[in-house]
């Protein structure tokens, strides 16, 4: 079947590209959206030429379109995957959405009304479980963006490996090891699905409001 991932640049998004890949999904290109003025991904906050470099190693087309805010944003989604269901016979869409209900509830109401099939390889697996595995796997991500009052700036940078996860829960068992409710982003620069690793420098140190 043939699908386009949504993409972010995190461990989430990347990890459910590889796993809908593992399953027989054909994979036609990535979406990454940005914000209108091009200067950032719109959900890591990620230079958007870093996310080119993560699919040009990945061997694999990149889609990157400016959003507008939450009140057209359903607009220009739907408009997009009816573009491309007629220009590229896509017939799936991939995300790595795994427990926030709202959200899920959002894409599925969206594709249905899209007849477009949501694909979610990581929904409802548990947290810790995906993360290990992503390790295990030999995926590669560094922590980019924090939020503020819940990690503090020494985990900006910080590799994501075993000794990451321990430390995550002796820091604050309550955060989720995926960050899945905000806690933090990531950026995945090498991996199974990878030719070779992206390069990349870090610059600047990002936190997120907490709100």
């Amino acid at each position: 079947m043939k699908a386009v991932s949504l993409w972010s640049g995190g461990k989430d998004s990347c990890f459910a590209c590889y796993k809908a890949m593992s399953r027989g999904y054909k994979v036609t290109a990535l979406f990454n959206f940005t914000k209108l003025d091009g200067t950032a991904s719109l959900s890591h906050g990620l230079d958007p030429r870093l996310i080119s470099d993560q699919a040009r190693v990945c061997g694999l087309p990149l889609f990157q379109k400016p959003m507008p805010g939450p009140e057209l944003y359903e607009r220009e989604f739907k408009n997009l995957i009816a573009e491309w269901k007629v220009n590229k016979g896509i017939e799936a869409i991939i995300f790595g959405d795994i427990y926030l209900k709202e959200h899920k509830e959002w894409i599925d109401r969206v594709c249905k009304e899209s007849d477009i099939k949501p694909v979610f390889p990581l929904w409802g697996l548990n947290t810790k479980d995906i993360l290990c595995d992503f390790i295990n796997c030999g995926f590669k991500a560094v922590i980019v963006c924090v939020k503020a009052g819940v990690l503090g700036e020494e985990w900006l940078g910080r590799e994501l490996d075993k000794r990451f996860i321990e430390d995550l829960r002796r820091y604050d068992p309550a955060i989720d090891p995926c960050g899945e409710e905000g806690e933090f982003h990531t950026f995945v620069y090498d991996g199974p699905i990878f030719k070779r690793p992206v390069e990349f420098r870090l610059l600047q140190q990002v936190i997120l409001p907490d709100r």
